[in-house]
């Protein structure tokens, strides 16, 4: 499986992925717009046709701060480790840009703890983290798992 950067060719792709699991309320929606808007801060993972079959972004949020955000892999490719090469793919990303932390908002604390994160309290996260909260429809009641990844060296 290979893990790339991600082109505005795979926005729809990666659109549907996300919608896919946004559905069943495993993460939020995000619209076309602003997937064309953010698609530097994604990486893919291609089937054999080249069309993605996972998806995951990395965003700077503060200095030393990055979250991981909009993992997804579809039904057919899950369980067979694409999840964890593209967390892997954004802590590498992370590394080459200096952030310290990166960080996830998430319902699957098991599969994080299985790619070395570890689970922390909300509120030691900064303010400008809650943006995207606005758009929830849990907003009042959240049930994500806040999580993170120390950076080494």
């Amino acid at each position: 499986m290979k893990i790339r950067n991600a082109k505005i060719s795979d926005v729809k792709g990666i659109c549907s992925l996300i919608s896919s699991h946004a559905e069943f309320e495993r993460m939020l929606f995000r619209s076309l717009a602003d997937l064309y808007e953010s698609i530097q801060q994604f990486k893919v993972a291609d089937s054999a046709d080249g069309g993605p079959v996972g998806c995951c972004a990395l965003q700077v949020v503060w200095e030393g701060l990055g979250e991981i955000k909009s993992l997804a892999v579809d039904g057919v490719s899950g369980g067979k480790g694409i999840g964890r090469e593209l967390v892997n793919g954004c802590i590498d990303e992370a590394k080459v840009l200096g952030l310290k932390t990166v960080f996830t908002l998430t319902l699957e604390p098991e599969f994080f703890e299985k790619c070395g994160f570890k689970q922390i309290s909300k509120d030691s996260l900064p303010m400008k983290v809650w943006s995207d909260c606005a758009k929830c429809s849990k907003q009042d009641h959240c049930d994500e798992i806040a999580m993170a990844f120390e950076i080494s060296g």
